[in-house]
């Protein structure tokens, strides 16, 4: 299972062996295979490469980097500051901006992947289609061939298949903001956007100053914060990459004051009085009453993702953009009717619809034990204990997993853990003969209960909006109510009496 002194690339020379002139091969690992290559997959196979377990990452790309990979569309930036939304073993003094833009982060992920052994572990273009536990590891099938694993990491993400409403009668350009067409061009076209979350935000501004015309279909106005981020000077880089304690000083630094916030999303009332603040934003920029009327939430902030853009206002109050609030009765050829009957010609339909975090593409091909598999499992509602593992699902992890979200730190700040969670997990059933195991049922109940308890009260639950954090069951299952330290201590350590034991 562990093996402390086989060469990195033992994986890919069994995996080459095991083809069979170009037919589709079983092809065995030993311990461990990831699916994804995003921050989860690559925290997970960095760490498992430093404690000299064998695995293999599989990636149905051709390239790292997961969401980060995928967005690509103009603007395209992190809302986390960059020395946090990173990983904390593999500190970076490259950054050159407060909030990164996509092509930074990518090209951090594809430099850990490099620098960290792992890229040869790595088989890209191979989409995991099913995934099935027989009693006694892991069968899982890819578009090219079946991998055998002891343990299965799916690591594939919240937001890697993109929400696309059904528009069958329009015939001008349609792409969603996650597989943005460059080769398109807008300059000059009248085009529509569809909603209003953190993509949308970031594009329409970069995007506005090039069309004829832009129509932004908006459900819910979101709440919008000033980016106060900015250019990262050259003497800091060189500072920070001479002295690295000192970055470290300053992640911690970012860390406590994110930390501070949480007691605003556990207190409502708290909230209500930084919201001034986004209406201040508002108000400076929106001068139209009636357009600042239709930009108003009637939601208390943090209910929603809370957005950072400097840009977005000022964008919407040029006089080539209409928010448009009657939503959309009817798709046309050419045209696009609203709720109130006004047809609108446009070229181009821009979708910033978002993704659908808490029922993963994956989860009906994943059987688990006597074949049931996660959706059923899950049955409209994630669950796992801490997060990470499931009853049910033997030696399966998930990263990151159900309530490991977050609405007021890095996502880094729990996928670490999780990642420690799992790899304890590991070197506790190889030191002790064990061959496999899953969380006791009553255990990952009382976890998901104390969770449900805790998130009663907050922002999330009694803000008056309807969020993508909330399952189809009115269940918010997607973040983690309380400071991310709290789910640290608990998770990094690992308890075999809340497992079930082979």
């Amino acid at each position: 299972m562990v093996n402390d002194s086989a060469h990195p690339s033992e994986a890919a020379t069994r995996d080459a062996a095991a083809t069979d002139g170009g037919t589709r091969a079983v092809r065995s690992v030993s311990t461990v295979a990831i699916a994804g290559s995003g921050f989860a997959g690559l925290g997970a196979a960095m760490r498992l490469r430093n404690q000299g377990i064998d695995f293999v990452v599989l990636e149905r790309a051709g390239e790292v980097g997961g969401t980060w990979r995928d967005n690509t569309y103009p603007g395209c930036a992190c809302d986390v500051e960059s020395y946090l939304y990173s990983f904390s073993f593999m500190p970076s003094a490259q950054w050159t901006q407060w909030y990164s833009p996509q092509p930074e982060i990518q090209t951090y992920l594809q430099r850990c992947a490099r620098d960290s052994g792992v890229l040869e572990h790595i088989r890209f273009h191979h989409e995991v289609c099913t995934a099935t536990w027989d009693g006694a590891q892991w069968q899982i099938e890819t578009n090219h061939g079946t991998f055998t694993a002891q343990f299965f990491i799916m690591a594939t993400g919240p937001l890697s298949d993109p929400a696309m409403p059904v528009i069958e009668t329009f015939r001008g350009k349609i792409f969603h903001s996650a597989r943005w067409d460059h080769a398109y061009e807008l300059t000059n076209k009248r085009v529509a956007v569809i909603g209003t979350g953190a993509s949308a935000i970031q594009f329409v501004p970069e995007i506005q100053t090039r069309v004829a015309k832009l129509h932004l279909f908006q459900r819910t106005p979101p709440w919008v914060l000033p980016r106060l981020g900015c250019t990262i000077p050259l003497w800091q880089r060189r500072l920070f990459h001479a002295l690295p304690w000192l970055q470290r000083l300053e992640r911690w630094r970012i860390y406590l004051y994110r930390e501070l916030t949480m007691p605003l999303f556990r207190h409502p009332a708290m909230m209500r009085r930084v919201q001034r603040l986004a209406l201040w934003n508002l108000n400076r920029a929106i001068k139209d009453p009636q357009l600042r009327e239709k930009l108003t939430p009637r939601y208390v902030m943090g209910c929603k993702r809370i957005l950072l853009s400097s840009k977005y206002y000022p964008a919407l109050a040029r006089p080539n953009v209409e928010v448009v609030t009657s939503g959309i009765a009817e798709y046309r050829e050419h045209s696009i009717v609203d709720g109130d009957g006004i047809e609108r010609e446009v070229d181009a339909i821009l979708l910033g619809t978002g993704f659908r975090p808490t029922e993963p593409p994956l989860g009906p091909f994943i059987r688990g034990r006597n074949g049931v598999t996660l959706a059923a499992l899950w049955n409209g509602s994630p669950r796992a204990h801490l997060g990470t593992t499931i009853a049910g699902l033997p030696n399966f992890f998930i990263l990151p997993g159900p309530n490991t979200g977050t609405g007021h730190t890095s996502l880094l700040c729990l996928i670490e853990p999780q990642v420690e969670h799992s790899i304890a997990a590991i070197r506790w059933m190889h030191a002790n003969g064990i061959s496999a195991i899953e969380p006791r049922e009553d255990v990952q109940a009382a976890f998901n209960a104390q969770i449900d308890e805790r998130m009663q009260g907050t922002v999330w639950m009694t803000g008056g909006c309807a969020s993508w954090y909330i399952d189809r069951t009115g269940r918010n299952s997607t973040l983690w109510p309380d400071f991310t330290w709290k789910f640290r201590r608990r998770a990094m350590q690992f308890d075999e009496h809340e497992y079930v034991c082979t």
